[in-house]
């Protein structure tokens, strides 16, 4: 039996040997014959190895013997027919539904007579949660092993952006809760919108692109990236690398408010914060004006309790000090240093008039002790003080000769005298006893 991806026939024509070898060796005057070149692609498609793909089924037709399916790549707008034989759709547990992402082993098979090149599908799986959840997770532990996920990597949301950045879903819930509920907690707030698609093929590019552009506006201060919710195959968007990355790359706080509470997409994980929903998205990048203005009364009160305490205070402390005696009569304290200095003036005289006094009597004894040896003593008392007239003191009569004129100072004044002939002294007789 004759297998059926086989396209050529068994009975087919021999080809001249006469023909170019290869196709670059073809030309207007020796071209190949179509068959030719069709056995030939045949030859080289069927070398080809099989291979696994992963894709989302959009177009399930079931004939007899075969399905014909429609596989689009989940990440871009690439499709791709394949053809499944019964054989292969019979060993599935449960039947294949638009939707649905499966893997398969397909490998190329061309048509010779129709030149129809088709995907032979050899096997065929549907991926399951479980799937998702592992392939989710090795990306999460990889992403968290290059620090990604790191505390210290965080940006922290300013207290009031001036504007916020959004990416939603087109007219979405997301959108109107976000907008809403922080319109309603600061009435003045501003928004950039990005409406993108948020699940699909085109998400992760859309949401990235949206992303790039809010991060490279400086009036922007933080973006928030918003969606209503969904399953996890509509939330795969948001656990791909590539937006991941980019997130972590922006130089803008990014808050994730993907879906509910229960929802873990791993842009939570790189996001600067993560909102359980929208709306709490919404609580959390704008504060309350409300609050705001209580706690600006309840300082304003708090700032006007301290400054009547420290002025009341104050106010004691002055009091205090005014009804101190050297406050209520300043020139006490100037009368006492007057008084004061008074004393110390009357010491400072009686010391000096004594210390004067003592110096005085002293002064009067010494001079009566020099008096009292002066030659003027001696000549007040009878004496008087021979000179010669040169000036010098007659000590003894011999010395002086005869008729040499002489000055005779008495106790007052001077007398002039001559030298007479000098006197022989008297003889003292002695006798016996």
């Amino acid at each position: 039996m004759q297998d059926p991806t086989d396209r050529t026939g068994p009975d087919e024509p021999a080809v001249p040997t006469s023909l170019p070898k290869t196709a670059a060796e073809t030309s207007p005057e020796n071209p190949w014959p179509l068959q030719l070149l069709s056995r030939n692609l045949k030859s080289y498609i069927d070398r080809a190895p099989a291979t696994w793909v992963e894709g989302q089924i959009i177009e399930l037709n079931k004939r007899a013997n075969a399905s014909y399916i429609t596989l689009r790549d989940v990440d871009a707008e690439i499709s791709l027919s394949l053809t499944v034989w019964s054989a292969v759709m019979n060993r599935l547990e449960l039947p294949l539904e638009r939707g649905a992402r499966v893997v398969a082993q397909v490998k190329p098979d061309f048509w010779v007579k129709t030149g129809r090149l088709s995907m032979q599908t050899k096997d065929i799986r549907p991926v399951g949660v479980g799937d998702l959840l592992a392939r989710i997770e090795r990306l999460r532990q990889s992403l968290a092993a290059e620090g990604l996920f790191r505390e210290d990597r965080k940006l922290p949301l300013p207290l009031l952006p001036g504007r916020i950045g959004l990416i939603t879903g087109r007219n979405s819930d997301a959108m109107k809760d976000v907008m809403q509920n922080a319109a309603l907690r600061w009435p003045a707030v501003a928004f950039e919108v990005r409406e993108v698609a948020v699940q699909g093929v085109n998400a992760v590019a859309e949401v990235t692109r949206a992303l790039a552009q809010l991060d490279a506006m400086p009036e922007v201060d933080v973006i928030v990236i918003a969606r209503g919710g969904g399953s996890l195959e509509d939330l795969l968007p948001f656990s791909h690398e590539d937006l991941i990355r980019a997130v972590s790359a922006a130089g803008t706080p990014v808050v994730s408010a993907i879906g509910h509470e229960a929802d873990r997409p791993l842009l939570d994980e790189v996001a600067d914060l993560r909102a359980s929903t929208p709306t709490d998205a919404a609580k959390r990048i704008v504060p309350d004006v409300g609050e705001e203005l209580q706690r600006i009364g309840a300082a304003r009160a708090q700032l006007r309790r301290i400054v009547e305490l420290t002025v009341g205070r104050e106010t004691e402390r002055l009091n205090h000090i005014r009804s101190r005696p050297v406050m209520a009569a300043p020139q006490t304290i100037v009368d006492v240093r007057a008084q004061d200095v008074s004393r110390l003036r009357e010491r400072a005289l009686s010391c000096m008039t004594a210390e004067v006094r003592r110096d005085t009597d002293r002064i009067s004894h010494l001079r009566a002790q020099v008096r009292a040896l002066s030659p003027q003593n001696t000549l007040d008392r009878g004496y008087a003080v021979v000179q010669l007239d040169d000036g010098a003191v007659v000590r003894e009569a011999a010395s002086v000769p005869e008729a040499a004129p002489l000055r005779i100072r008495v106790a007052v004044g001077e007398l002039a005298a001559t030298a007479g002939a000098p006197a022989t002294a008297p003889s003292v007789e002695k006798t016996g006893a």
